[in-house]
């Protein structure tokens, strides 16, 4: 289980870290001129805490029994997870400039690595809503086999208008699923607008307290208060927890924060540029050093 208060040294490490999982994406994303930006922009806390404090894995034994399961159900905010799992030594960090591409384990999507996709990722998903089932599924699994291993689900808030995705929250609490825990990425925005302009979410917390489900809000763009939120989540039995953790789309980029406008689109060569200006280096190093007009003509010529 995480510390709620890790050492000063770790906490700057994994605010760094995803300082520099930010700067992957505006970099993936200049080179391949097409993907989204902001939703993994404003989730690179999230996956920094995940992944170099939360999760258990072994990204040379990507079966390894005694593993966490987690699920990307908002299968376009597949950057930040590349980016991610790059940095966690799942994939060689120069891959990350593939993105998109024919042929290449970085699709728009992620697919699973047992066909063509990226050591780490466990199953395919685009098609939203269906994170929530597949996630209790293998939890129920786990239990039925006695097994410690936690799974984390994580969705995005406009995602939350699908169907699909309640009649799992409502299985989950029927059933009791405690080694749970769904992440809710509250920015408020979806592709088409703000998301109380879309489909009214709130009272988003007395939702899945109705399904049976303990809640913790959190700010998901604090790596303090986010660790303490999933700590407070894995200590709760009896019922599976969801944490909403609210961000900012676009974090870290001044022109794309809290802005749903910029949900599916890359930054321009002078907008990458300026975003990079913003996100200052950090001690990891950038996967590929390039010129802008150079690679993004090869790109779309």
């Amino acid at each position: 289980m995480p510390a709620s208060n890790p050492h000063n040294s770790e906490m700057r490490d994994l605010q760094e870290m995803a300082r520099q999982i930010r700067r992957d994406i505006i970099k993936m994303l200049m080179i391949s001129q097409s993907g989204h930006s902001g939703g993994p922009l404003g989730l690179a806390d999230i996956f920094s805490c995940l992944y170099f404090r939360i999760l258990k894995y072994d990204p040379s034994n990507v079966t390894w029994p005694e593993r966490d399961y987690f699920f990307l159900s908002a299968g376009h905010l597949a950057p930040v997870w590349y980016a991610t799992l790059a940095r966690a030594g799942f994939y060689p960090l120069s891959e990350m400039s593939t993105l998109r591409k024919i042929n290449t384990r970085l699709q728009g999507h992620p697919a699973p690595w047992y066909t063509h996709g990226l050591p780490g990722i466990e199953i395919a998903s685009g098609s939203l809503g269906q994170g929530m089932s597949i996630a209790v599924g293998a939890a129920l699994g786990l239990r039925m086999d006695r097994k410690p291993n936690h799974v984390y689900v994580l969705h995005g808030d406009g995602e939350l208008d699908e169907g699909q995705v309640w009649e799992g929250i409502m299985t989950a609490g029927h059933y009791s699923v405690d080694n749970l825990t769904a992440i809710v990425d509250r920015n408020f925005c979806q592709i088409d607008n703000r998301t109380d302009k879309v489909m009214e979410l709130e009272p988003l917390a007395d939702k899945w307290r109705a399904f049976r489900w303990n809640v913790i809000e959190c700010d998901g763009n604090d790596i303090s208060d986010f660790l303490v939120a999933v700590e407070e989540a894995k200590a709760i039995k009896g019922k599976p927890s969801v944490v909403i953790a609210k961000t900012f789309m676009g974090k870290g980029v001044s022109f794309m924060e809290d802005d749903y406008r910029w949900h599916g689109v890359p930054p321009g060569i002078e907008q990458g540029k300026q975003a990079l200006s913003e996100l200052e280096p950090t001690k990891f190093g950038d996967f590929v050093e390039f010129e802008w007009e150079k690679q993004v003509a090869e790109v779309v010529k």
